[in-house]
């Protein structure tokens, strides 16, 4: 039996709603088949996007989503995919194949609408300009009588959308541009500058004393264990600046990216090292034993060391953390499926997945001090996807049924909690039993989410809870054969079902068998 403590009292940082956000890059079958089948499908759609996933979206709250890549996106040219005469071009990155540009700026901010999400933007630095950047930021949220207003009027939208984040490039130091960090450093500030102008902030905002309605401009920061990019972009973007941000007096930038994928065959020693023997000892998402469960895990749980180590840099030049630690890739990333295109990078998702990112989701919260934002690679038939689709059918995998048990940390408050842990695993690929994560909401009443990583051992928890009395306890759990998979012949095989949970003297107790995640609302006295 572990002991789990958790002080009510101790109220902590808010766990962002964005950190339960999704990435759709222009990739494989994601945007087209997986979200878009054009208005005259057979599918059941909305102006041509699939119902089915706009409501299964709708019903995990998805907060925020990011587009058209990855990748892809420092080869788009967004005028390329507005107006009635679009020009297709080649997929450069994701297998050559051609891209129509029939869903572009205002599928995907209709798309946003229709789910209830936030729209982040990712620019095009590696091959685009500051101009396009600024004018597709003016396209999308300018009121006024400019050029690109006047555009988007044109082409049938006469009300500026909402822009949650514009993203000022994507893997600078790889696809998107090669870049060293002191160079990009000075790319950022410059390009920053004028588009949070073009969105309402910086000298015009503190000029005209209006409240404009915030875009965060994000980074392009490290990819996985790369301290010294991290220290090197943080330091180029504070020093010497004539002001960091005129409208709030806060940093140009309010976010920093952070990319950090687990392969099958990644050692967290080693991590990406040799990025061709990782690719070439890569397996399928169901086909593992007990030490490939326990390596991966093990591999996934580092994202906790790599987050305090960036954190640690980043407190040396923003003590108070107002620049966000958004983890806009993450994920398992395996093998494609047999028969299908590598390049498109479709694979399945077993409850292996389930229980990798039910981690990551609990170490974010862990961590939502620093970190503001989060978005899992990829939304639909891609990496560790939330939804699959052929055809006319849809499902919806294990990872799914994690963001449904934990969409009520959104927006609550991190509690204080500690539970006691041992180690499990194989060989060198041992990892604690136990991840969780306890919040907060506005009503007063609790979520904890609790993670047995343990491929054939149960655990008893035993919790106690300081400062409260609860009078109701509602558990949910998702577990089964480890290696069990949704499929479109049976696709409710992984799915959340209800769990006894009972109320003791100080608390609760609830039994988690071997492999699973529950989740445990607690209406408190």
């Amino acid at each position: 039996m572990a002991k789990y403590l958790i002080n009510y009292l101790d109220k902590q940082s808010t766990i962002n709603k964005n950190i339960y956000g999704h990435f759709c890059e222009h990739l494989g079958r994601l945007v087209y088949d997986g979200i878009w089948v054009g208005k005259d499908s057979s599918i059941p759609n909305e102006n041509g996007v699939r119902k089915d996933v706009i409501d299964a979206l709708k019903q995990i709250r998805v907060p925020i989503m990011r587009w058209p890549g990855g990748c892809f996106a420092d080869t788009y040219h967004w005028k390329d995919g507005v107006g009635p005469n679009r020009k297709p071009i080649a997929n450069r990155f994701w297998g050559g194949t051609l891209e129509d540009n029939s869903f572009g700026t205002h599928e995907f901010m209709d798309f946003c609408e229709a789910v209830g999400a936030g729209a982040y933007i990712s620019g095009n630095v590696g091959s685009g300009s500051i101009r396009e950047m600024v004018e597709w930021a003016e396209y999308i949220r300018d009121d006024l009588n400019t050029p690109m207003a006047q555009l988007r009027r044109e082409n049938g939208r006469d009300k500026p959308w909402s822009l949650a984040a514009f993203g000022i490039g994507n893997e600078v130091w790889g696809c998107g541009g090669q870049m060293r960090p002191q160079y990009y450093a000075d790319q950022f500030r410059q390009a920053a500058h004028f588009i949070d102008t073009a969105v309402g902030g910086g000298l015009t905002a503190m000029l005209s004393g209006k409240t404009v309605e915030k875009t965060m401009i994000i980074a392009s920061g490290p990819n996985h264990e790369d301290y010294s990019f991290t220290d090197t972009l943080m330091k180029g973007l504070t020093e010497e600046m004539f002001m960091l941000n005129a409208s709030d007096g806060s940093f140009i930038a309010d976010g920093l990216s952070l990319h950090y994928y687990t392969f099958p065959s990644m050692s967290a020693d080693t991590g990406m090292d040799d990025v061709a023997g990782l690719f070439s000892k890569m397996r399928t998402a169901d086909d593992f034993g007990e030490n490939e469960w326990y390596q991966l895990l093990h591999t996934t749980a580092k994202i906790d060391e790599i987050v305090t180590r960036h954190d640690n840099i980043m407190s040396h030049y923003d003590p108070d953390k107002k620049v966000g630690l958004m983890v806009d890739e993450w994920g398992a990333w395996y093998r494609t499926e047999p028969g299908t295109n590598p390049s498109f990078l479709y694979q399945q998702n077993t409850l292996r997945d389930a229980i990798l990112a039910a981690i990551n989701l609990n170490v974010f919260n862990k961590h939502s001090d620093r970190v503001h934002l989060t978005t899992i690679a990829q939304m639909v038939n891609v990496l560790q996807s939330i939804i699959l689709t052929e055809g006319n059918k849809m499902l919806l995998t294990p990872t799914y049924h994690i963001y449904d048990m934990f969409k009520d940390h959104q927006d609550a408050t991190l509690l204080s909690s500690y539970v006691e842990k041992k180690k499990v695993g194989t060989n060198d690929n041992l990892i604690d039993n136990i991840f969780e994560s306890c919040s907060v909401d506005t009503d007063g009443n609790m979520l904890c989410t609790i993670c047995n990583t343990s491929i054939d051992t149960s655990e008893t928890i035993d919790g106690t809870i300081y400062g409260t009395s609860v009078k109701e306890v509602e558990a949910t759990i998702l577990t089964g054969d480890p290696h069990a998979k949704n499929t479109f012949d049976k696709p409710d095989t992984v799915a959340t079902k209800s769990w006894k949970a009972e109320l003791t003297d100080g608390g609760f107790k609830v039994e988690l068998p071997a492999a699973s995640v529950v989740s445990l609302k607690l209406k408190v006295n």
